[in-house]
């Protein structure tokens, strides 16, 4: 739940973003399509062409991986690996048709429908998450080639994971950010056999600096791509923008044109070792 005080007028204010909690570990992906579509998310959008060209620059030789950190249902390996855009994948979900079906009748439908759709350079996809009927849906239509529901900020890594990890040679995340640490991390990279790097779409509200701080630690140079940030998706409400407002200030951001306008914003990190910083520049990379 949100956590909420009382303003000067006696209402609820709010203090956090509105929580979607019972939509991101469902049998299927309709409610976080139908609830978070309400409101224009479109991160997994931003990121697509970019974690695309990641990947062709990362993946070389057989056997290596992404890693899709909190990867919910498998929507940015559907967008990395498929002939589909995010706005292709919303009217999927809330189709009639879609809406109609048992969860199992989607799941064996959503089989035929990427597999019909799947690129001819696709890549292999690991997905880590903590929602495990989340992870099973994205194992189960073939959007990721191994799947854990697992959390490391609580639980020590199980073997399986680890051992997958070692062919890690790029993760990616557009959201969850704000929940992980080093505790997520170190395991991960410290099992990886070549260090990855690191592409992350981080919420303004928040400081990526201690994920930043502890990559260094291992090597990685996080750049913030200056260009431009990426619209996250509407406030709920306007306690939710003021929310917003005030914490992006608190991290000395400008909130103006953005989230002053009505959405949440998300900023671009990519860690890479020294060595790559500039191969290609992440200007290029984005900008291209």
């Amino acid at each position: 739940m949100a956590e909420v005080q009382e303003d000067d007028a006696g209402e609820p204010a709010q203090r956090t973003m509105t929580p979607f909690d019972d939509i991101y570990d469902q049998a299927d992906p309709r409610a976080f399509f139908r609830e978070l579509g309400a409101f224009g998310y479109r991160t997994p959008h931003h990121a697509q062409r970019i974690f695309r060209r990641l990947a062709a620059l990362r993946l070389r030789a057989p056997g290596e991986v992404v890693l899709d950190l909190c990867c919910s249902y498998g929507i940015n390996a559907a967008l990395l690996n498929h002939e589909l855009t995010l706005d292709d994948l919303y009217a999927h979900y809330t189709s009639p048709r879609a809406v109609a079906m048992t969860a199992e009748e989607l799941a064996e439908h959503d089989r035929s429908f990427f597999r019909a759709r799947r690129r001819r350079d696709a890549v292999p996809v690991i997905g880590l998450d903590i929602a495990p009927n989340a992870i099973a849906y994205a194992r189960a239509v073939g959007l990721i080639d191994d799947g854990f529901a697992e959390n490391l900020e609580t639980t020590p890594p199980t073997r399986d994971l680890l051992d997958a990890a070692r062919s890690i040679r790029l993760i990616t995340i557009t959201g969850g950010a704000s929940f992980l640490s080093r505790a997520t991390f170190q395991p991960l990279l410290d099992s990886a056999r070549t260090l990855p790097w690191v592409a992350a779409f981080v919420l303004r509200t928040g400081s990526y600096a201690p994920i930043a701080e502890h990559l260094a630690g291992h090597g990685l140079t996080t750049e913030t791509y200056a260009g431009r940030t990426f619209v996250q998706r509407r406030f709920t409400g306007a306690a939710e923008q003021q929310y917003a407002i005030d914490a992006v200030t608190a991290h000395g951001q400008d909130p103006d044109g953005k989230e002053s306008a009505g959405h949440f914003h998300t900023a671009l990190h990519l860690a890479r070792p020294s060595a790559d910083v500039s191969t290609p520049p992440l200007d290029e990379l984005v900008a291209r």
